[in-house]
């Protein structure tokens, strides 16, 4: 395998890459960055946590380097489903932005608007943007993509699922004809296809990492439990030592049981789009440090959790469908480590199950379980809770300052979190910001979209 210095980087590149413990590329960066750094037009096929967020940053990087930024107008941008990825994204790619002297910024709902505006008023060399809020800016007039030459889409599958198919094709329309497009998804499902078909030209394919339901280091396993013996036994998977994720369909149930096990022992934090932004950082925050080992999420508000280390994901209520099924075993497993898949099954649902996991291309071991179960422990290490409740966070209230209207301040959006995208104002948020099935990018109709995984869907289209 060539070295990062074969694939021809900038020497500050390298310098950067050393100084962050990375001595060789992965086998995803490997096999694109030749065709990136020449210009060609790239479709790359791969899972979450094989690499591709430096595969495309460290090309797009390389070409944006020695130019500068006109105000309002991005040099590069990168395309992503939700504002977890976009900064997972943004603190993987910044610094060897900086490195270079390049600035790289975001551009997400649930974070000031005016302070987007005023940094994009400043140059931005790569832009990271989730659709929802870049349509906003391209609206407003704060950000213009007629000079954009390279554009990535990270987890185009994804964002196909969340329905902002419309938006991305709307800014694909926008930015400067005959640019580099790089486009990374974990299949090519119809919206994806159509969108390689249209968007790139004659792209260089490269298709790293096996799918999900064939890393074979992930161990797949239905465990068939009573109704009665169901909630006893995700209170112990739960007690569990290790990083645990739990999925559950809607915000309501994910905040119920992350309740119920913080009043039993299990430090649980709660992640939904239904959340602050702020509160939804500090909740991946702490699950990352291992501060809160178990995290329960919904399908939608998941899809930007790329954390190492996660050594079981329980369906505590099955997915929806097979796509749901391999996107939630995605958490586990990552960069050849190894995991471990559990579902939960009660009687009535095992038909359904048994169907889901055979579409699913996966083939799991079914147990009959009870709680303290000597199979139970085997296959998730469950452990009886302490039963010492775990205090809730409670978020600091900041004290008016006094001299101010009134004896105090007003805050402005940003100081609750942030202003919010026009796709989120008027509704709930869905996984971050939410897909609109219709309109466009810049104007469009208000449209009801389906229900996807119990949570509802309804998109505010620009």
């Amino acid at each position: 395998m060539p070295s990062f210095e074969e694939l021809g980087l900038a020497k500050p590149l390298l310098e950067a890459l050393i100084a962050n413990g990375i001595a060789e590329p992965f086998p995803i960066q490997a096999a694109t960055l030749p065709d990136t750094m020449a210009g060609r037009d790239v479709l790359g096929r791969g899972q979450t946590g094989s690499g591709k967020t430096l595969a495309f940053g460290l090309a797009l990087l390389s070409r944006l380097n020695g130019g500068h930024a006109k105000p309002l107008h991005p040099r590069a941008i990168v395309l992503v489903p939700t504002r977890e990825l976009a900064m997972q994204v943004s603190d993987a790619l910044t610094p060897y932005a900086r490195s270079l002297g390049l600035w790289c910024r975001t551009v997400v709902g649930g974070t000031s608007f005016t302070r987007q505006a005023d940094q994009l008023r400043r140059g931005v060399d790569l832009l990271i943007a989730t659709p929802g809020r870049l349509s906003d800016h391209v609206r407003q007039g704060t950000c213009v993509l007629s000079d954009v030459e390279f554009t990535a889409l990270d987890e185009a599958d994804q964002m196909a699922d969340m329905g902002f198919m419309p938006q991305v094709r709307a800014i694909l329309d926008l930015v400067a004809p005959g640019g580099q497009k790089l486009l990374f998804s974990a299949t090519l499902d119809r919206d994806v296809d159509k969108l390689v078909r249209e968007y790139l030209n004659n792209p260089v394919v490269h298709s790293v990492s096996p799918p999900t339901g064939s890393v074979t280091t992930m161990e797949h396993h239905l465990l068939m439990v009573s109704n009665d013996d169901k909630p006893d036994v995700i209170n112990e998977v739960a007690a569990r030592d290790g990083r645990t994720i739990m999925f559950v369909r809607t915000k309501h149930h994910v905040d119920r049981l992350a309740k119920k096990l913080r009043s039993i022992g299990v430090n649980a934090g709660a992640l939904h789009g239904g959340k602050a932004q702020n509160a939804r950082t500090r909740v991946l925050a702490e699950f990352r440090d291992g501060t809160t080992p178990v995290l329960v999420a919904t399908d939608v508000a998941a899809r930007g959790i790329h954390v190492d280390d996660v050594s079981l994901v329980v369906h505590v209520d099955p997915p929806a469908d097979p796509k749901d099924y391999l996107h939630r075993a995605g958490r586990t497993a990552r960069a050849g480590q190894s995991g471990t898949v559990v579902t939960l099954v009660t009687h009535d649902q095992r038909r359904a199950v048994h169907g889901l996991t055979s579409r699913a291309g996966v083939k799991p071991t079914s147990t009959n379980v009870r709680p303290g179960d000597e199979d139970l422990v085997r296959i998730t290490g469950a452990r009886v809770p302490s039963g010492e409740p775990i205090p809730e966070f409670i978020p600091k209230v900041r004290t008016p300052r006094p001299g101010g209207a009134g004896g105090g301040q007003r805050r402005s959006w940003g100081d609750r979190g942030g202003e919010r995208s026009s796709a989120e104002r008027g509704g709930r948020s869905y996984g971050g910001e939410r897909g609109g099935r219709g309109g466009h990018a810049t104007g469009g109709p208000r449209t009801e979209g389906r229900s996807y995984g119990g949570e509802r869907r309804r998109s505010f289209n620009h």
